[in-house]
């Protein structure tokens, strides 16, 4: 259904890859919390949690996929439009590493608008043709509990706030363990 509504829209599909591209192995998130962490030096460590949560993210759903074993769609009335680094399904890694590393980016910019970068790839997913719905909702509640265990042994285990959105930033921020 959601192939019906959304392919043959103008830049649909070729979004979805670019998004498909840019989260493969989080190395687009990796690049993100890179780059943050050299032009906020005073968010470091807020912006290294985000890459190494995307990381862990990735790799959870790596592992989670080989135990569970689910195959990716295959139904002629589904297009499979990208290429897959494995015939694996559930959970979708992309949507996992995507949320953990969207809602610590918005802990360490101290904004909500890198979490509205989830909807889109979770869709990408399924537009694509390589994953079912509930590949990428539990790819979103696992990424999700990625960020806030990494939020938590961050701000627990490492030591105080240093390098993390000011307080009173804002809800999403507060509820990421930014602040007290």
């Amino acid at each position: 259904a959601i192939q019906s509504a959304l392919a043959d829209r103008t830049g649909a599909l070729a979004a979805a890859r670019a998004l498909s591209h840019f989260g493969e192995h989080s190395i687009g998130w990796l690049a993100v919390s890179a780059i943050g962490a050299l032009v906020a030096p005073a968010r470091r460590r807020a912006w290294l949690v985000a890459g190494a949560a995307a990381v862990t993210a990735h790799a959870a759903a790596v592992l989670i996929k080989r135990l569970v074993r689910r195959p990716r769609p295959r139904h002629p009335a589904v297009a499979v439009n990208v290429g897959t680094p494995s015939s694996l399904s559930f959970p979708s890694a992309h949507a996992t590493s995507t949320t953990a590393a969207s809602v610590l980016l918005a802990r360490a910019t101290g904004a909500p608008l890198p979490v509205m970068l989830v909807p889109p790839m979770a869709l990408s997913r399924v537009l694509l043709g390589v994953h079912y719905p509930s590949d990428v909702a539990t790819g979103v509640a696992l990424g999700a509990a990625v960020a806030g265990v990494a939020a938590w042994v961050d701000g627990r285990l490492l030591g105080d706030n240093a390098g993390h959105a000011a307080p009173g930033a804002g809800p999403l921020t507060r509820a990421a363990g930014a602040s007290k």
